[in-house]
């Protein structure tokens, strides 16, 4: 790894996203071991865009970092803040995100997602040296299948999207291997499981079960309960981005690969984890599942790990008291005792 000083000294990293989830992890990450970084986000309002402003601020007074409210669709304006700032790294984050919303906005997938993708392969492109491009798939391009006894490998077929933020993120894929192929620069595509921790997205079941616990309230259970998704904590995602992002491919110069945490997790398995960290038991309602959802996924991710040495470390149970502990005191509410 870099010295502080020896990564001062090279190229910014532009990450777009950077008042999300895991654009706010990541930025923060890279500043951590000494990196300049530039953030980009528009800030919309698919969800509460106080948490978005909360996570931006936790960069107030931090070297090394600065910030550009923008539209990463802007193309004209992302290729322009690309060349000047002598942008040769991009971890590219932002994007619309959730499948259910998918069924009522899906003119907000085809903007933000694919204009977007298009926008910032346009600008990477172009730039001399262009180093590396790490950009965010998604698990769901795998489809609703069955799980895999050795979980979802990358060469497993990626052509059922039961949903459009699935079709819209194999699309991504496409349109960088095109580019890979047409100019030569190096991309890597991350198809991330299920991510989970502080700071995290309102829209997610986690966060959701969590208010409701809290208030007294009966959380909505999907399928019956019956589906599995392989929580991957915020943390651990961080390491294997930056693993990523650190090795870049030679030829060809386009890959995808899977990263989550391998150890996929019954739903309502997490809730119990859910409730030990909150000390709170759930009223729950069984629902069915809901178009676009997918019964389980479960990520392979060997060729991660031979790449970087990555490894999640983080169990559900620690994660999901983690969270506990953050949600309380961003959401100011009722202390109570945490569990373990």
């Amino acid at each position: 790894m870099s010295t502080q000083g020896e990564a001062r000294g090279r190229d910014p990293v532009l990450v777009t996203g950077a008042a999300g989830f895991i654009g706010h992890a990541t930025a923060h990450r890279l500043l951590e071991r000494g990196e300049q970084v530039i953030g980009l986000d528009i800030v919309n309002d698919y969800y509460d865009p106080a948490l978005k402003e909360a996570r931006l601020a936790t960069f107030a007074g931090i070297d090394g970092f600065s910030f550009h409210r923008m539209d990463v669709a802007d193309a004209p304006a992302l290729a322009a803040l690309v060349r000047e700032a002598g942008v040769r790294r991009v971890v590219h984050l932002a994007a619309q995100a959730g499948v259910r919303y998918s069924l009522s906005n899906p003119f907000a997938y085809e903007h933000s997602n694919l204009a977007g993708h298009l926008a910032v392969l346009e600008a990477c492109r172009h730039v001399p040296g262009f180093r590396h491009l790490v950009y965010a798939s998604s698990s769901s391009v795998y489809g609703d299948r069955p799980l895999a006894g050795g979980g979802f490998s990358e060469e497993d077929p990626a052509v059922a999207p039961v949903s459009l933020y699935a079709a819209t993120k194999r699309a991504c894929e496409l349109m960088s291997h095109s580019y890979a192929h047409l100019y030569g620069f190096a991309q890597t595509g991350l198809r991330f499981f299920t991510v989970y921790g502080p700071w995290g997205r309102p829209d997610m079941a986690y966060f959701g079960f969590t208010r409701k616990i809290l208030a007294g309230e009966p959380i909505e259970v999907y399928g019956e309960g019956r589906m599995a998704r392989d929580f991957t904590y915020i943390d651990d995602i961080v390491e294997g981005i930056l693993g990523a992002l650190d090795h870049p491919p030679g030829e060809p110069a386009h890959r995808v690969l899977n990263i989550g945490d391998s150890r996929p997790v019954g739903l309502l398995d997490m809730i119990a984890a859910l409730e030990a960290a909150l000390g709170r038991e759930a009223q729950k309602i069984m629902r069915p599942m809901q178009p676009g959802d997918v019964t389980a996924t479960y990520a392979d991710v060997s060729r991660l790990e031979a790449l970087c040495g990555y490894h999640p470390k983080v169990m559900i149970e620690e994660g999901l008291r983690r969270f506990a502990h953050w949600y309380r005191g961003h959401y100011a509410a009722p202390a109570m005792a945490l569990e373990g």
